[in-house]
C-alpha cells in the first residue's frame, strides 16, 4: 500500500475585534469545559506550549498595536488574523515532542518573515486534540503603518503563492512534506471537525426525542408534557446553538455541495471527493435537524425558548 502524502497546512481566518475574547478562551485554554468541541482532551492540555506568549488580553494586544502604528480603522476592518498551521496526521506519527516543537518553531519563523515579528501577539501549539496544530494570531499592519489584511494576505492568486512559499520553507527542514491543497480562507471558511461531530451527535439523539415529541401532539396531558419538556430542554438548547453556528459556514457548505461543472473540475482527488461527501452528509443532517425544530409544536417551542432566556445568564458552556 502506498504511503499517504504528508502535507504542510496553512490556513487564515480574518476577524474584526469582536471574536478576540472567544478565540482567546479557546487558544489559551482558559475555560474549564469545552462542551462545543469534543476533540479537546483537557487531561493533555498541560502539554500545550507557546512559541510566542501573549503579554496581555488578545483585545488589548490588538488595540495596543493598532494604536502604536497610528492605523486608521473602519467599522468593517479586519483587526486580526487567526492563522492555523499544522500538517497531515501521518506527519506527526512517531515524532517526539522535540521534533513537533521544531516543526512549529520553523513555521513561526516563516510567519515572522512574512508578517513581521511585531505584529504577532500569540503563537500557541495545541497538543490536546487529535492532531497537533498551531494557532498564530497577528495584526495585519503593513510596514508603512496601515491596517490592511488585503495587502498582507492578498487575493486568491497571492494566497496560492503563500502556500508555495510556506511549503518551500518547511520542506528545507522536513523534506518528506508535500505541498498541501490550497485551503486558505478568503470568503469561504474552513469547517471545523468538531462541527461535523456535533452534528452527528445531535442527529443520533433526534430519533428518541422525535418519538417523545410526537406523543404530545394534542398537549392535553400536563404531566406528560412536563416530562417531555424536561427531556427536550437541554437538547433543544444545544440544537439551537448548533444551528446558529452552522449559519457561519453555510456559504462554504453550499459551495462544496453545489453540482456544477466548475466544482467537478476541482474535485480531482480521492481526498477532495471524500471531503465533498462529508460536507454533503453534514448538509443533509442539518436540514433534517431544522425540520425537526419546525416539527416541535409552537406551544412547546415557545416554552423551550422562554426556558433558554431564563437560563442564559448562568449558562456559558452549552
Amino acid at each position: 500500500m502506498a504511503q499517504k502524502a504528508q502535507h504542510a497546512i496553512l490556513r487564515f481566518a480574518k476577524h474584526k475585534a469582536g471574536p478576540a475574547g472567544a478565540l482567546e478562551a479557546h487558544h489559551e485554554r482558559t475555560k474549564e469545559k469545552y462542551a462545543s468541541n469534543p476533540d479537546i482532551d483537557i487531561s493533555k492540555s498541560k502539554d500545550n506550549f507557546h512559541i510566542i506568549q501573549p503579554t496581555q488580553k488578545y483585545r488589548k494586544e490588538i488595540d495596543t498595536r493598532i494604536k502604536a502604528a497610528g492605523c486608521r480603522t473602519r467599522k468593517d476592518s479586519t483587526m486580526f488574523v487567526d492563522t492555523l498551521i499544522t500538517a497531515s496526521p501521518e506527519f506527526f506519527t512517531g515524532r517526539s515532542k522535540k521534533e513537533v516543537q521544531a516543526y512549529f518553531t520553523e513555521a513561526v519563523a516563516f510567519m515572522e518573515k512574512k508578517v513581521g515579528r511585531g505584529n504577532i501577539f500569540s503563537a500557541v501549539v495545541h497538543m490536546d486534540e487529535k492532531t497537533p496544530h498551531l494557532h498564530l494570531c497577528f495584526t495585519p499592519i503593513t510596514e508603512d503603518g496601515r491596517l490592511s489584511a488585503k495587502e498582507i494576505l492578498g487575493n486568491r492568486a497571492q494566497l496560492s503563492k503563500w502556500q508555495d512559499e510556506f511549503h518551500a520553507h518547511m520542506k528545507k527542514v522536513f523534506p518528506v512534506l508535500k505541498r498541501g491543497e490550497s485551503a486558505l480562507v478568503t470568503k469561504r471558511k474552513h469547517i471545523p471537525t468538531w462541527l461535523f461531530k456535533q452534528s452527528v451527535d445531535l442527529t443520533r439523539q433526534q430519533q428518541a426525542i422525535e418519538k417523545a415529541v410526537s406523543e404530545i401532539g394534542v398537549l392535553n396531558a400536563g404531566k406528560k408534557r412536563d416530562e417531555i419538556l424536561e427531556m427536550v430542554g437541554p437538547y433543544f438548547s444545544r440544537l439551537e446553538k448548533h444551528l446558529g453556528q452552522m449559519k457561519k459556514y453555510q456559504a462554504t457548505i453550499d459551495y462544496l455541495t453545489q453540482e456544477n461543472e466548475g466544482l467537478k473540475e476541482k474535485v480531482n482527488s480521492e481526498k477532495s471527493i471524500q471531503k465533498q461527501m462529508e460536507v454533503l452528509t453534514l448538509k443533509k443532517d442539518n436540514e433534517r435537524l431544522r425540520r425537526f425544530v419546525d416539527s416541535i409544536p409552537p406551544e412547546v417551542r415557545r416554552i423551550l425558548r422562554e426556558q433558554q432566556r431564563q437560563q442564559r445568564p448562568k449558562d456559558h458552556d452549552l
